[in-house]
């Protein structure tokens, strides 16, 4: 079999399937195995115990998908609206803020999907074994996708493209093929660049490639399920479902261009959404119009929770109060406690306009 060519036929059927660039990676993480247990060890994980779990499957591709040899690594832009210039950041002004990743389709159904034709397309040209997955098992995706020459792991923990930033998802399949892996790519690095450490609202970036989640605010929306603690409540602003300051500065974003995949177009205007007509949401509207979106990820408490805490950010405004108050009938003692909070806050917040 010509594994060359068979690579160079990957690269096109991948763009065809919508997927921005692929690469191909061996199956060797032993360099970065002793960073990730000892962040483990650091408990920066927090409650996510998964990441715990499976660690020789999420060290060893073997081991999760047997006689894998080689990894596809594949990228695909998601940004559904002009790429935020790096002044853009979050403001507590009454709006609410939704990830970007977040605003349209669940990737995971789209990314998935796209990478399992793929694999269909590969196995009929040399017939294997293919299992595709997007952030759905333990795979150490930065790491393969690193090795797979699509960027480096920056500053921030995110892989990062000369071309495209890091506002894009990642998938892999992992086959039994022997493919040839990527060249090694001279990638430019941050340098001396520290803005997405210095941006982050909650110091969560506590050292160059090392992110404490327990302090992050995307982990404190969307992976908790306890209450935000008070000291960091302020400084989660208007987010109310993760968060992209580290991303909104990083330099290499102004590479970044506007997907052209429609799943991920903004829907229910979260992408300019006031927190007052949020509240408005009863739990019957949030289970519709989260359906297929990566919202589903939290329940309605923990929805209730993250406006509540906007809310307490915001300036004072009646209909923000009247919301929060007509939530607060819905809301089991850990919401209803943020929505308390943000009760007190509004009413000695100042008017806005004032």
């Amino acid at each position: 079999m010509d594994t060359e060519r068979l690579a160079a036929q990957i690269e096109t059927w991948a763009k065809e399937l919508g997927f921005a660039e692929v690469g191909f990676a061996d199956v060797d993480l032993s360099a970065y195995a002793p960073r990730f247990r000892r962040w483990l060890a650091q408990r920066f994980h927090g409650e996510m115990e998964y990441l715990k779990r499976n660690l020789d499957k999420r060290l060893i591709p073997a081991a999760l998908e047997p006689a894998t040899m080689c990894v596809i690594s594949a990228r695909m832009d998601y940004l559904g609206s002009l790429p935020p210039a790096a002044t853009d950041l979050p403001a507590s002004d009454g709006s609410a803020y939704v990830a970007q990743y977040a605003r349209g389709r669940d990737y995971h159904k789209t990314v998935r999907r796209r990478l399992a034709r793929l694999a269909r397309k590969i196995d009929a040209e040399a017939p294997g074994r293919y299992r595709a997955f997007t952030d759905s098992a333990p795979v150490l995706e930065k790491p393969l996708g690193e090795k797979a020459g699509l960027g480096w792991i920056g500053k921030n923990t995110l892989l990062l493209s000369e071309k495209a930033g890091s506002w894009f998802f990642l998938g892999e399949i992992y086959t039994d093929l022997p493919l040839p892996p990527s060249p090694p790519k001279n990638h430019p690095g941050c340098g001396n660049c520290r803005a997405c450490i210095s941006v982050c609202p909650t110091d969560a970036i506590v050292a160059p490639g090392v992110l404490d989640a327990r302090r992050c605010i995307s982990y404190l929306t969307i992976e908790s399920h306890e209450a935000i603690p008070l000291e960091f409540r302020e400084a989660v602003g208007n987010r109310i479902f993760g968060c992209d300051d580290c991303q909104i500065v990083c330099p290499w974003n102004r590479f970044a261009t506007k997907s052209s995949e429609a799943d991920f177009a903004p829907r229910h205007g979260l992408d300019q959404a006031a927190i007052a007509e949020l509240l408005q949401w009863t739990e019957a509207d949030f289970q519709q119009r989260t359906e297929g979106m990566a919202l589903k990820r939290i329940n309605y408490q923990q929805w209730l929770r993250n406006l509540a805490v906007a809310a307490g950010n915001a300036p004072k405004d009646p209909a923000i109060a009247f919301g929060l108050r007509q939530r607060r009938p819905d809301a089991e003692p850990m919401a209803r406690e943020h929505i308390d909070w943000a009760l007190a806050r509004q009413a000695s917040a100042v008017a806005i306009g004032n």
